[in-house]
């Protein structure tokens, strides 16, 4: 099978913070099949949860975003920790390379006021770290890795500003 990279990312519209997705992760996925390889595909598929921060993973664009990804969660369980005065041990993740410096991003996030501007402050660093491991990748995997990490933050938000807030609110207050 060749390795038709440049004709698939070329089609995708371009992704912006803030922005709907022009489609589900479900129709990136099928956009994959038959243009990249088996153990790519999978890769993409992998990044629709989670499930890449508990697997071993082969590949140095998940690996390197695991590592951001990981060790920011850890920073924002001691934060949180700290200001209950809880023991954020058993909450912290295995991160394999724990030296990535993190703490003033939880902090800054900690300190904001709203919940849903810290939220927003997070996701745009994690699409600032993204963009750093996008330089250099056009056409290739790490292109399509980062394309759908960014997607899924993209379809978080989508999903919060269209949830029913009248309905949240009720739900909340009785």
């Amino acid at each position: 099978m060749a390795d038709l990279y440049p004709y698939l990312i070329a089609s995708l519209p371009e992704l912006q913070f803030g922005a709907r997705p022009a489609f589900s992760f479900e129709r990136l996925i099928e956009m994959c099949h038959n243009m990249i390889p088996p153990e790519d595909e999978a890769l993409v598929k992998s990044c629709a949860t989670d499930a890449y921060l508990e697997e071993d993973i082969n590949d140095p664009t998940l690996l390197q975003w695991r590592i951001f990804e990981t060790g920011l969660r850890n920073e924002l369980v001691m934060v949180r920790a700290g200001r209950k005065k809880a023991d954020a041990q058993k909450y912290l993740r295995r991160n394999p390379d724990p030296k990535e410096q993190l703490f003033h991003i939880a902090m800054t996030s900690h300190r904001m006021t709203s919940f849903i501007e810290s939220e927003k402050f997070l996701d745009r660093e994690r699409w600032r770290k993204l963009d750093e491991l996008a330089l250099g990748h056009y056409f290739d995997c790490p292109a399509l890795i980062v394309y759908a990490l960014k997607m899924r933050i993209l379809l978080r938000w989508d999903a919060i500003e269209s949830a029913d807030k009248q309905a949240t609110l009720e739900r909340i207050l009785v």
